[in-house]
């Protein structure tokens, strides 16, 4: 107000003092010009700014309607934010295959209209590769399996709070393939139980409350178990293979991924596949773990502490990863004792200009059983490895929300003397049980022995007759990190004299999915890998009883079709 009666005043005594200057300069002809030009000045000025006054107050309120969105979605979705480095979602608990019962068809009969407690899955899901030269196979073929999966799960939950209870069963099998099925539990593991767990769950628990005021709920499960943890690469359900690892011991849990932060424990023993009996518990083998998340520090890091330890004991071993009962020399040289922890720190985040990005560090120690001869039998030795893993990724705002990656991982190699017996400390990093695919969708590359660079582009194209595709492509090159060490997903490839170099290949790939409707999607994909010289070059290599004429090229194709019950 203050300010319009000064401007006011200002007109007022700017006229007559300029009506006088010119009357004694004699310009009376011009008086008016300046007059108007002085007076739309004045009004424009006083315009201006009630406009940026007005402006002002707009930007307040966008700001405010902002700051309340975004408590209104913190207040939903609480401090979880979504990784979005590629292949890294975990599997959800249930598996996402699995629905509500009154979320499903069930719901148009009345019976079903209410129940919420119950949820209910059906999974059928056929995928028909075709591989030239696959380079897990000693020799070179074209193989053209059809790998057939089936699911199905019962949960009941809320209903008998605090007990609750589910039970889930696949039957995996391979056809038309030309390598022998008896023992191969990658893709054959005929009518067997993925999980059956009973669980004690309390949604309200001594542990409070977070400052949004979500509860922080708390279950310990007993039974068999099946899920996922982390970036997926140490524990996983491994979604992509025909098979799945599964578990048997207790899990519990504090708080869920709303909540600031969130801790995992669990104790367990893995379950030892078989291709056409009932699997068992590995009781040569014990595997403990402890995971933290934390949220609360800044909406744009989640740090994850872990710790795992990992133990073998070697009279108790009886079965290779295949199921194949082991004897004499390969059974001798099974039967070490391990003892590995594994500790580890990952921060994953996401920010507001597009931004992501996701980083870890692995770190392994203990000591282990080297086996040298029957004659000699093994010797103790330490075991030191590592691993560390970045991406950096940016999501641009169109449409299409494409997004370009980039990743740099390694995992340690065993260094291995050229001849005679190895005496020297483990330093191969141990994989436990994670997912491989991350790494290769060839399935060439596991978490050992390997450093990689890749580079990813995904996006969702907007196709008029067809939604909610997903594309992504990417390009690897891959290096052993230790020359004398194995290429093990390479049908065990070595060179212990590190001649044949570390340049282990090139691979490119390309994979599109899109759903066909609500129970049924379709993933189609194509790789194709560039042996580097140390395949070249190891094949060679008669201890290695690989086909040393086998071309240094192969292509994998493969469509896959997902029918879900409910």
């Amino acid at each position: 107000m203050h300010t319009k009666r000064n401007l006011s005043f200002s007109k007022k005594l700017a006229q007559p003092l300029l009506i006088s200057s010119l009357l004694l300069s004699g310009g009376f002809a011009h008086a008016n010009e300046p007059e108007i030009k002085l007076a739309d000045n004045t009004t424009q000025t006083t315009k201006s700014i009630e406009d940026l006054e007005q402006e002002e107050k707009v930007r307040a309120r966008l700001k405010e309607i902002a700051d309340e969105a975004k408590a209104a979605a913190k207040t939903a979705n609480g401090y979880y934010v979504e990784r979005r480095s590629y292949g890294t979602q975990k599997e959800s608990e249930p598996p996402r295959y699995v629905k509500q019962a009154n979320k499903t068809w069930l719901k148009d009969y009345d019976a079903f209209n209410d129940v919420n407690w119950l949820d209910l899955g059906l999974e059928y899901r056929a995928r028909y590769e075709h591989r030239d030269n696959d380079f897990r196979r000693a020799d070179e073929n074209i193989d053209d399996p059809l790998l057939l999966r089936t699911r199905a799960y019962i949960g009941v939950k809320e209903i008998l709070d605090p007990l609750r209870f589910a039970v889930e069963v696949q039957d995996s099998r391979r056809n038309n393939g030309d390598y022998s099925r008896a023992y191969d539990t990658r893709d054959v593991n005929q009518a067997d139980i993925l999980q059956g767990y009973l669980e004690l769950h309390f949604k309200e628990s001594i542990f409070g409350k977070d400052d949004l005021g979500n509860n922080r709920p708390f279950w310990v499960r007993g039974g068999r178990l099946a899920w996922e943890s982390l970036d997926r690469r140490l524990i996983a359900r491994n979604e992509w293979r025909n098979t799945t690892n599964t578990f048997q011991g207790v899990r519990a849990n504090i708080g869920d991924k709303k909540n600031d932060w969130q801790l995992e424990a669990f104790a367990v023993k893995p379950v030892q596949r078989f291709t056409r009996s009932l699997d068992e518990v590995d009781h040569s083998q014990d595997f403990y773990g402890v995971i933290g998340d934390w949220r609360g520090w800044s909406e744009y890091v989640t740090l994850q502490p872990y710790y795992f330890l990992l133990k073998q004991d070697g009279n108790k071993v009886k079965y290779n990863s295949n199921g194949q009962e082991l004897t004499g020399a390969t059974l001798s040289a099974a039967q070490i004792d391990r003892k590995i922890h594994t500790a580890g720190l990952r921060a994953y985040g996401a920010f507001n200009s597009g931004w992501d990005y996701d980083t870890s560090y692995v770190k392994q120690w203990g000591n282990q059983d080297r086996f040298l001869s029957n004659a000699l039998g093994s010797i103790n030795v330490d075991h030191e490895a590592y691993s560390y893993g970045a991406e950096v990724g940016y999501t641009f705002k169109n449409s299409w929300k494409p997004r370009v990656s980039a990743y740099y991982g390694v995992a340690s190699g065993d260094s291995t003397p050229a001849t005679g017996t190895d005496r020297t400390d483990s330093q191969r990093f141990e994989r436990l049980f994670g997912f491989a695919r991350p790494w290769s969708n060839n399935d060439y590359i596991q978490m050992e022995n390997i450093r990689t660079p890749k580079l990813h582009l995904e996006f969702e194209p907007k196709v008029s007759f067809l939604e909610n595709v997903k594309v992504d492509t990417s390009f690897s090159w891959y290096r052993l990190d230790d020359a004398s060490d194995r290429w093990q997903a390479g049908s065990n490839l070595r060179d212990r004299t590190g001649a044949s170099g570390n340049d282990l290949g090139k691979e490119v790939d390309l994979r599109v999915r899109f759903p066909i409707n609500q129970y049924a999607s379709l993933n189609i994909g194509y790789a194709h890998f560039w042996a580097g010289d140390f395949v070249k070059d190891s094949v060679k290599i008669a201890g290695n009883n690989n086909d040393a004429t086998r071309a240094s090229s192969s292509d994998f194709f493969y469509t896959e079709l997902t029918l879900l019950g409910f």
